[in-house]
């Protein structure tokens, strides 16, 4: 078995207690009303930050005024407005209605910033474990030679799968329950008035969207559970490969079942925040932004589990074989984010572009931050083959990678959530640094319940002498 440093393990314990405070602090500030709500936008726009937080605001507000001086005016020459001039009366009414449907909007955005900014957290490291998972099976699958002594490695980033989707559901059913407004779609009062809405209430309504997940989540774990247990009674009966043939086995049934889930996953937990928009590459666009964060969270796990004295048969040639597979899966993200963004944008039909236009528009930099970050940098470092041999190079360009791909589920929930009211603040950071901590004490704890050498596996001595 294995042990580590007490730093090691109280530095989780530390992010878990600082992002539970600054995510408590987050919900507590969080208006109430819409006299709250006035009063913010009133200092934003007088602190010089309407241009992005309160144009909209500003015209209505601009609107509710004239009304207001008409009224004012009409009365200072002895005139009723409500007898004498209707019009003035109407567009008063007018304003004063869209200016009362702005405020509710915005209380909606701002009291969903701390949810999105936790949904975004919760789902960006389950996510991770699931990307994990898939390359497991997938090495099983493909009866890999090179990855067997990472097994144990890629085991342990797995275990976080459970309590990372039973947090996600959890969050899920918060907003079945209408605790949020986080999904739109869940909404009775706009799907009533939203003829698209109503065609789609045969897939997005709340218990099937729960059963759904549900069903995700256990096909998911139940893998998982057998995948280990496989594992490990290898390791205690190797002769005759039995377990191993097992774990092939049930690789390759989860692999086919994973496809279409994964896909219907995307669908619910993503892209139904923007429910009148859809693009048939979005399963595939998730899965490699999950595909290429779990493979970086596994070279780094590697690298710092290496420099504690732990995997020393592990060799240069299986880090670069991960730096490869981190720089091949980022071209092929970059891939898939093109051909969704230049096909929909080229083709201009304004239910499908606004999508993007919203982002462009409101999220400029974050949108374009992420492609550089996901792309332009493992791109120009990790081309040179020698960088991929160099633990230093492969920890920043993977730090890199996983800051890209937060930023990139973030540009996925933020827009159709808090709208123009973003920012990275006291909520993301404290979310991030809550499932951080979570993750960290899971993965460091799964790691010390078996050998790291995963001894029965027949493809081990292929392992070992891995070199190219």
């Amino acid at each position: 078995m294995n042990t580590f440093k007490n730093n090691i393990k109280i530095l989780p314990l530390v992010l878990m207690v600082l992002g539970i405070i600054g995510l408590a602090i987050s919900f507590s500030s969080a208006p109430s009303s819409t006299e709250e709500v006035e009063q913010i936008l009133a200092s934003q726009h007088h602190g010089g930050h309407g241009a992005s937080h309160g144009d909209a605001h500003a015209a209505d507000h601009d609107s509710h005024g004239d009304a207001h001086k008409a009224e004012s005016h009409h009365a200072a020459h002895g005139e009723d407005a409500h007898g004498h001039n209707t019009h003035e009366v109407t567009v008063q009414d007018e304003a004063h209605t869209e200016h009362e449907k702005h405020l509710h909007h915005v209380l909606h955005q701002l009291q969903n910033k701390p949810w999105a900014a936790l949904y975004v957290a919760a789902f960006f490291f389950f996510m991770i474990a699931l990307g994990v998972l898939v390359f497991y099976a997938i090495q099983f699958a493909a009866q890999a030679g090179w990855s067997p002594l990472l097994f144990r490695v890629m085991e342990a980033i797995t275990a976080y799968l459970l309590p990372g989707g039973i947090i996600v559901f959890i969050i899920l059913a918060l907003s079945g329950f209408h605790l949020n407004h986080l999904f739109v779609w869940m909404d009775s009062e706009v799907v009533a008035h939203d003829e698209l809405l109503q065609g789609k209430q045969g897939w997005l309504n709340v218990p099937a969207f729960l059963i759904r997940a549900a069903l995700y989540l256990i096909a998911w774990n139940v893998y998982r559970h057998f995948a280990v247990k496989f594992s490990r009674k290898q390791d205690e009966e190797p002769a005759g490969n039995v377990w191993y043939k097992k774990s092939f086995k049930a690789a390759a049934v989860f692999l086919v079942v994973f496809i279409y889930s994964e896909s219907m996953m995307s669908w619910d937990w993503i892209m139904s925040f923007d429910p009148h928009w859809f693009s048939t590459l979005f399963g595939w666009y998730v899965f490699a932004s999950m595909f290429v964060s779990g493979i970086t969270v596994i070279a780094l796990t590697t690298i710092f589990l290496k420099s504690k004295g732990y995997l020393a048969k592990v060799n240069n040639s299986h880090l670069h074989d991960l730096a490869k597979f981190m720089f091949g899966i980022s071209i092929f993200w970059t891939y898939l984010w093109f051909s969704q963004f230049m096909l929909i944008w080229y083709s201009d039909i304004p239910e499908e572009v606004t999508y993007f236009v919203t982002r462009i528009n409101d999220y400029t930099l974050p949108f374009f931050g992420m492609v550089a970050l996901n792309l332009v940098f493992p791109l120009l470092v990790l081309m040179n083959s020698d960088f991929k041999r160099i633990n230093f190079i492969i920890v920043t360009v993977g730090i890199v990678i996983l800051i890209g791909h937060y930023i990139d589920i973030y540009n996925m929930v933020m827009p159709a959530t808090v709208g123009v009211s973003w920012s990275i603040g006291l909520p993301e950071i404290s979310a991030v640094a809550l499932f951080l901590g979570l993750f960290i004490f899971v993965v460091t704890k799964a790691l010390t319940k078996a050998d790291l050498e995963p001894s029965g596996n027949p493809y081990l001595e292929e392992s070992k002498h891995f070199h190219y």
